[in-house]
């Protein structure tokens, strides 16, 4: 949420950036009920001034024994003008709100300008993409015939969308997340939590999902709440409210959580597999920082997220998404893509194949500017597994999260996130870069300790 009063001095700021987020609107709108708003409490405190001052005179008469029928009829002839604009106030207040609510925020000035994703910067490329000399097959076709992935199963129990993982499947899940709040516990200093996964409107208000984002959501309408679509929802409302001891910041949590999307304005995209469903796993990060701290810590949060990907060695690149690509309460945000060889790529053609070899699975990883892509028309796309923003004080001015300085003033913290990674997506991504010549998927070295089997096998 951004401050009314830098709105009404930096209008034409606002438009703008609404202009390069590609976001419509109506800031005069709101600079209108903003001074309506401001007439009726101008007013009101006028005549609540007026009505304190004749109830004062009521006092002193009373207590020289005078007459105070005319003092009690003026103070009487102002409930119904004050009533009158309490009304009014009502009424205009609620609709500030709602629209100061749905301005996204503002970007940072090192976001790169644009309007689509075309837009975006890659800014790095980790890891090589190796020829395996096979056509590689997709995460769900590999998952089904290893019988590690039931798509029916999910699809008769909850509809379309749920995937049911089973056998050697649900073990490399449960692999995945232990391993992920391990890193992120033990090497980069996250505290564990375990949060709700239902959660208040005044939550999803918070970190930016509602009133935005409603048809996103699922709701329990019976009780008024709401499934989490991203662990950030109930971890960044933990402090809210709360005033940090600036020897406190950073604050560093690591939540592990199911997370449910209703996917609405995906339109039929990325239907098949693991990529776009209504319930996956997720670990994610959170940081409360000082504001002069923020822009670091984004770096510092993109690199324990990259972190998981370099130590399954699996390819990825960081890309730095335009203006027009931003999530709505970003300032500035960073995604995160694996390479997935099984994958059309846009010409939609099967002549190559890629990924990674038996002989290869202690690779290392090494950081190199270079496109895969473009060595292997056909098969191969990047797909997002991370992202990490950071909302400078947007979240926790809706939330009131601040923390005291030395000289004892209270500032606004400015809040981080970013997947420490998806779950389901890596789960799909080891299939595919890690898949055989015979079927089978090799197991990255990293998730061995976790685990009582190096190969995923048809059959067993």
């Amino acid at each position: 949420m951004l401050d009314l009063k830098w709105i009404r001095e930096n209008t034409d700021a606002l438009k703008k950036s609404l202009e390069q987020r590609r976001a419509k609107m109506d800031v005069d709108a709101i600079l209108a009920l903003d001074i309506e708003r401001r007439k009726i409490l101008t007013e009101l405190e006028t005549l609540q001034a007026k009505r304190n001052k004749a109830a004062e005179q009521i006092g002193r008469l009373k207590a020289q024994k005078q007459d105070t029928t005319a003092a009690l009829s003026e103070v009487e002839s102002f409930k119904g003008a004050l009533k009158e604009l309490e009304v009014k106030l009502a009424d205009v207040e609620p609709k500030l709100n709602d629209l100061l609510l749905r301005i996204p925020n503002i970007p940072h000035a090192t976001v790169p300008i644009g309007l689509t994703e075309k837009d975006n910067k890659v800014l790095r490329e980790v890891g090589n993409v190796v020829p395996l000399g096979f056509t590689p097959k997709t995460h769900y076709e590999l998952g089904e015939a290893l019988g590690v992935l039931d798509f029916k199963a999910g699809a008769k129990l909850s509809g379309a969308r749920f995937p049911v993982l089973r056998d050697k499947g649900a073990a490399l899940e449960r692999a995945l997340i232990s391993f992920m709040l391990d890193t992120h516990t033990k090497e980069h200093g996250y505290t564990e939590v375990l949060t709700p996964y239902l959660v208040t409107p005044q939550s999803m208000q918070g970190t930016g999902q509602l009133p935005k984002f409603e048809e996103e959501l699922f709701r329990v309408e019976r009780d008024s709440l709401y499934l989490i679509p991203t662990a950030e929802v109930s971890v960044t409302n933990l402090h809210r409210d709360d005033i940090f001891e600036e020897k406190e910041l950073p604050k560093k949590y690591v939540c592990y959580s199911a997370c449910f999307r209703r996917e609405a304005g995906s339109y039929g995209r990325d239907t098949a597999g693991l990529i776009r469903n209504h319930q996956f796993n997720k670990v994610e990060l959170v940081q409360f920082t000082k504001p002069e701290d923020s822009l670091e810590t984004l770096e510092l949060l993109t690199a324990s997220a990259e972190k998981i990907l370099y130590k399954l060695k699996i390819p990825y690149r960081v890309i730095a998404l335009c203006t027009g690509d931003m999530g709505f309460s970003s300032a500035k945000t960073y995604d995160i893509e694996v390479w997935m060889p099984g994958e059309l790529n846009d010409s939609g053609m099967r002549n190559t194949e890629c990924g990674i070899e038996e002989s290869s699975n202690k690779q290392n990883l090494k950081s190199e500017i270079r496109n895969p892509k473009s060595e292997m028309a056909g098969r191969g796309r990047w797909r997002e597994i991370s992202s990490c923003s950071v909302f400078t004080d947007f979240q926790s001015r809706r939330m009131n999260i601040k923390y005291k300085k030395a000289d004892g003033k209270k500032e606004l913290v400015h809040t981080l996130n970013g997947s420490g990674v998806a779950v389901g997506r890596t789960f799909a991504a080891i299939l595919e870069n890690y898949q055989q010549a015979d079927g089978s998927v090799l197991i990255p070295d990293a998730l061995k300790p976790y685990l009582s089997f190096d190969r995923l096998v048809k059959g067993n």
